[in-house]
């Protein structure tokens, strides 16, 4: 396993997340997936299974210094009372005191980056969280939190995969000394069946899939992989026994087009041109 190290955190680069899987999955899928070797797992508040995920991290007694443990608060919470409850029921349904990061899901319309940052940095400063980060945020926005947080923002955790290109985002975080954590980077099931990712899988006897996730770390994000299958554990995670050439990226990079972006809710996303 590679790691990620920055602010004086070491994040396992290949993490594993749990959207859109029920409580069922979760306890039948994380014993298996720390089996092949991961200890970065990702949650949120609205995925309604962190329980399910601290059910199987203690079942599995794992020491809890091996683990990552991130998760994000939803934006129904974004106001002071309740931002601090709803961290102290995530934590109680994880099962443990601290988690590794707390991350904003979505900045939303309705509550001021400045009122969202300053209620997270509360989170780190009384031991709720180690690392604090955001999700979703444009540039602009980025920009903001950094200038008005206390604590590091560790990470902005967005929507990455070769059909979009998030170079721009991804400029202005490195300037920032910022982490981009890439999630969907299977574009919704389109890159195993693409042409080109499956060429360059071939060359290196790897699955498109692979290709993608590889490509993903080799641009330097902490990288979150995804499935209810176990058989694909093991290919999710090995990665690290191949490289792409500077050719091959360029050629997986000019897959972006202008309508490559899949997660947009109206009612939450920002404004990505900014």
């Amino acid at each position: 396993m590679d790691y990620v190290t920055s602010h004086g955190a070491r994040v396992p680069a290949l993490g594993f997340g749990v959207f859109r899987m029920s409580d069922a999955e979760v306890e039948e899928i994380v014993p298996a997936a720390l089996e092949v070797g991961f200890r970065h797992f990702d949650t949120a508040q609205i995925y309604d299974n962190e329980a399910a995920l601290g059910r199987a991290l203690h079942a599995a007694k794992v020491p809890r210094e091996e683990l990552f443990l991130t998760t994000k608060v939803w934006v129904n919470r974004y106001s002071p009372g309740d931002f601090a409850n709803s961290v102290d029921e995530s934590l109680e349904r994880l099962g443990v005191d601290q988690v590794d990061l707390l991350l904003l899901h979505w900045p939303g319309h309705q509550v001021p980056i400045a009122e969202q940052i300053e209620m997270l940095n509360e989170m780190q400063s009384t031991g709720r969280t180690n690392f604090i980060g955001v999700s979703n945020q444009n540039r602009a926005q980025l920009r903001e939190s950094v200038e008005l947080s206390a604590a590091p923002i560790l990470t902005n955790q967005v929507e990455i995969h070769p059909y979009l290109d998030q170079s721009a985002l991804a400029d202005t975080a490195q300037r920032l000394d910022v982490m981009l954590t890439a999630y969907f980077v299977m574009a919704n099931g389109h890159i195993p069946n693409d042409p080109l990712m499956q060429r360059i899988g071939e060359a290196h006897g790897k699955t498109a899939a692979q290709v993608a996730l590889r490509w993903a770390l080799k641009l330097g994000h902490i990288v979150l992989t995804k499935t209810a299958t176990k058989e694909r554990l093991a290919e999710n995670f090995d990665l690290f026994d191949f490289d792409l050439t500077p050719a091959e990226m360029r050629e997986i990079g000019s897959l972006a087009r202008p309508d490559g972006r899949i997660v947009e809710p109206k009612e939450l996303a920002p404004d990505w041109s900014l």
